[in-house]
């Protein structure tokens, strides 16, 4: 069975294909009573249109892409889930690109979102390159950073304050009695755990204390919680446990978390440890994990409501810099005390 087309529905309706075209695509320049006639037909016969048609002569499709960087992180995941959410409420679908950090993949990811004629993009940017994204917006897709801030008055962004998030993490070790912490850090690359160890910094300086000897960085090649239980084995071997671990992700926290139990290392009798992002995991681990937690999904939701403003309304559209604070929640892997029943 052929499926029914523009032709069928203007017969039956008794119009002219051009005006179930201007109905479907341009309904503003159709009397309202033709227009009606033409969209009960639409439903009686089940017509449905050529998405890739119609987003060819509008030049965009109802989609928007979704570049992050590293989708099996639980953090990507939330504010994944946001988009999704806003997006279907808006009537958009999302087309999700994982880079993994790497440069070249998120060019071409990209690229791919570009042929696809998205409205737009939210992305969390694998670099501090600004002229890659300066592209995007050249090919006319309006584009909003996602736990990235901007630093233009011209582009939407929704981040959360690092800075911050690494002095609350430090400072809660230091009233806990640290003197020796470490940060275990991804790749310098990633703008969060340079932003969060200068936040643990300004926690040590605010402190009186020296950053030169209280803290200490180490860094692995991805942040997971693979790399966190080698982690765990490096500082076991290196002949002096810190006192405290500060750890730039929930996944790094966990893995250390592992590892330093599987050795015998009490935590937090021999170790603190706090992480990032506070995670679903980060509560249910075995010794639960104090974390600095962040609205994930708003982070999500509230992009999406940024661009697709910006491409509905580019006239009224006003771009905003939305910087959202973290807080603190202590839980067992600082020394808090869990009730029990």
């Amino acid at each position: 069975m052929n499926p029914i087309g523009i032709r069928e529905v203007a017969a039956h309706a008794g119009v002219s294909p051009g005006t179930v075209s201007n109905v479907l695509n341009r309904p503003e320049k159709v009397a309202a009573a033709t227009r009606e006639r033409v969209q009960r037909s639409v439903r009686e016969l089940g017509f449905v249109r050529h998405g890739s048609a119609s987003s060819l002569r509008a030049g965009h499709s109802r989609t928007i892409g979704l570049s992050v960087i590293d989708i099996g992180n639980p953090f990507f995941t939330d504010v994944a889930a946001g988009v999704e959410d806003m997006a279907s409420e808006l009537g958009y679908a999302v087309i999700l690109g994982n880079s993994a950090g790497n440069l070249a993949k998120e060019e071409r990811n990209l690229l791919v979102l570009s042929e696809q004629r998205v409205r737009g993009v939210l992305i969390t940017p694998s670099g501090e390159d600004p002229v890659r994204l300066d592209r995007i917006r050249e090919r006319g897709i309006n584009l909003v950073l996602v736990d990235h801030p901007a630093h233009r008055p011209d582009q939407c962004s929704v981040a959360v304050n690092d800075v911050v998030g690494g002095g609350l993490a430090v400072g809660h070790l230091l009233e806990r009695g640290a003197r020796r912490i470490a940060y275990l850090s991804g790749p310098s690359s990633i703008r969060q755990c340079q932003d969060r160890l200068e936040g643990a910094r300004q926690a040590v300086l605010q402190a009186g204390l020296d950053p030169a000897v209280t803290l200490a960085e180490l860094t692995v090649p991805s942040m997971n919680a693979g790399c966190g239980q080698q982690a765990a084995e490096a500082l076991l071997t290196s002949g002096a446990l810190p006192d405290a671990v500060f750890c730039a992700n929930d996944l790094l926290a966990l893995g250390l978390l592992r590892g330093l139990l599987q050795a015998g290392v009490r935590v937090p009798g021999d170790v603190m440890l706090i992480g990032y992002d506070d995670i679903d995991f980060a509560a249910a681990s075995a010794v639960s994990l104090s974390s600095i937690t962040q609205p994930t999904y708003r982070l999500g939701r509230i992009a999406t409501q940024l661009l697709l403003d910006e491409c509905d309304n580019p006239e009224a559209h006003t771009h905003q810099q939305i910087m959202f604070q973290p807080t603190l929640v202590v839980r067992e892997s600082t020394g808090a005390q869990i009730a029990t029943s």
